[in-house]
This record gives C-alpha cells, structure tokens and sequence, in this order.
C-alpha cells in the first residue's frame, strides 16, 4: 500500500507556494491519487507491484494515477528549497540551450490546459530536453528521465496567484532546489532509468 508522502519543507515557509496552497494541492489533490491508487491496485494485475512498474507498464487509471503520485513526489522535491546548481549542470544547460531559463518558462506558459513541464535526460543520446506532457503523463513513459518540473494544473497556483500562471512560473524559478536538480543530473548520466526507480523506492520505501 502506497503512503502519501510528507512535504520535504516546511509549508508555511515555502518560497514558492503558500501553506494554503500545500494544504490542498498536496493534502488533498496528492493524497486522493495516492488513495485512488492504493484501491484501484488492492487486486488484480498490479496488486503488490511498485509504482515504477505502473509508471512503464499500466494504462488508464492505475497508469494516471500512479503517475500523479510520482509527478507529485518529484515537483515537492524541485521546490523543496533554493538552492544552486552544480557546475556540471550549469555547464551542461548552456552547451544545450540558448537561454534555459526563457526556453523552459515558455513551456510551462503556453501548455494548453494542464500538466507539466519538464527537464529530462534521454538515455538514448545523452541530451538534455525539455518536454511538456499533459494531464498525468509523464516522460518515464518515453524513457526519458526526469530532472526538473513545474507543475501548471491550476490548483497548483491558483489559491496564491488565481489565473496569472506566469507570475506563478517566475516565483516557481527564482525557488528551485537545483541542488536536488543536479543530483539527478549527475544520478541520470550513470544509472539512467534505474535512478527513476532508485528515487520512487526512496520516496516509497513501503511499496518495494
């Protein structure tokens, strides 16, 4: 059975989102997929399984919501708290991107509707991307391997900024816990998506 993890900072201090905003978006809105999750997997097919298995293999509502479980997980951590990025990390988004910063932000900007915006690794080339999936997709499913996201569902800012995403967005930047960033970053180079796995395992040990 899979718990709803606790917040890796401390809610009435985040620089990002409001306690209020933690509250609902993780009390709420991440614990029912959690307990969505946990019913729909009590039997059957993927009762007993790990939530990297569903993320690879399951479809519709096991898929969707073990994959809101794992998105979320992995946004608190990339809020968690500000902090810098390493010199290889740096290094690497500017050999990769004109400008990073605009680049990212407009894709979190113009997605229509809701979902996330990503930084990845490909495995497959060695290159850094950014990827935007909608609703609960994510780019596990396309082998790639998460290093950064922001998540743009409305609740996630409507309670502190209502309808202006980009205020949102900019908040969202200048909070970044690079430091979490780049330890996938360095994690993503040598076990590829075996460092997806490693982290789920960490964040759920429960469900090994």
């Amino acid at each position: 059975m899979f718990k709803l993890r606790e917040l890796p900072f401390d809610a009435a201090a985040n620089a990002v989102v409001s306690k209020e905003t933690c509250d609902y978006h993780h009390g709420k809105h991440h614990a029912t997929y959690v307990n969505n999750l946990n019913n729909l997997t009590a039997e059957g097919e993927w009762a007993g399984k790990g939530l990297y298995d569903m993320l690879v293999g399951a479809k519709a509502g096991v898929y969707n919501n073990a994959a809101q479980v794992y998105n979320h997980d992995f946004y608190w951590d990339c809020i968690a708290k500000k902090s810098a990025m390493s010199a290889e990390l740096e290094a690497a988004l500017k050999a990769e991107f004109k400008d990073f910063k605009a680049e990212f932000l407009a894709a979190a900007t113009t997605l229509f509707g809701s979902g996330w915006a990503w930084l990845v690794y490909n495995p497959a080339n060695g290159k850094l991307e950014i990827v935007q999936t909608s609703n609960a997709a994510t780019p596990v499913t396309e082998d790639k391997v998460p290093l950064l996201v922001t998540d743009v569902w409305e609740h996630a800012y409507y309670v502190d900024y209502r309808n202006a995403r980009p205020s949102y967005l900019e908040k969202f930047w200048d909070g970044i816990n690079w430091e979490f960033v780049s330890a996938a970053y360095e994690w993503a180079k040598k076990e590829g998506l075996g460092s997806v796995k490693w982290y789920i395992d960490e964040v759920h040990p429960e469900a090994k």
